[in-house]
């Protein structure tokens, strides 16, 4: 897949590192982790509509300050471990549902080849782990960070800083690729260059 045919656009630029999201940006698996909050939510008890709009306006952020996000937003009191524990049961029953993004992840084979390239998500490290290791993603990148290793989600810049420290790039020399509007708040404020993707849920079989 050429420049000129690339479902995004690469800014102008020399860059000496490359950071990827992995939900939504490497994998296709919104739609699968969406299924599994509607799941969890109903298992647990929770009384609010958990749409996709909602869903969406927190991607980034971490799963359990999510949950203690949306305890706020909608006066509830539901127990994060126990939700975020039922989220991912139901995930890794599904994970067979989620692919590999191609546009994204032949870009980034292509740069590791030349460049340090790492993944920064918001997610839980045993889920992001799991499921490049299931798509086939694990072996192109030697740095990944997560939720785990950082004290604050998207929008923060944490994620995005720590990946370049541990690529040994100048922040300023980055090139972000997000397909959340938090996770380019969050490479903006970093000092990083982005790449914003949309890429449309998989067709699944009926």
């Amino acid at each position: 897949m050429s420049a000129d045919t690339l479902p995004f656009t690469v800014p102008p630029g020399d860059f000496d590192g490359y950071i990827f999201d992995h939900d939504g940006t490497l994998s296709l698996s919104m739609h699968v982790h969406f299924d599994a909050w509607v799941d969890s939510f109903a298992r647990n008890g929770a009384t609010f509509p958990f749409t996709r709009e909602l869903a969406q306006s927190y991607a980034g952020v971490g799963m359990h300050e999510t949950v203690e996000i949306l305890n706020k937003r909608f006066d509830c009191s539901l127990d994060p471990k126990r939700i975020v524990d039922d989220q991912e049961a139901y995930y890794f029953a599904h994970l067979h549902r989620v692919v590999p993004y191609a546009p994204v992840v032949d870009f980034a084979r292509r740069m590791a080849r030349t460049h340090p390239v790492s993944v920064a998500s918001g997610g839980v490290r045993e889920t992001v782990v799991r499921t490049m290791d299931a798509i086939g993603l694990t072996e192109i990148f030697p740095v990944i960070v997560t939720q785990d290793d950082v004290t604050r989600s998207k929008p923060a810049p944490d994620l995005f800083l720590l990946a370049a420290e541990r690529m040994g790039v100048d922040p300023t020399k980055c090139l972000v690729f997000e397909d959340s509007k938090l996770g380019i708040q969050a490479a903006e404020t970093a000092g990083m260059a982005s790449v914003y993707v949309q890429p449309a849920d998989p067709v699944e079989p009926a």
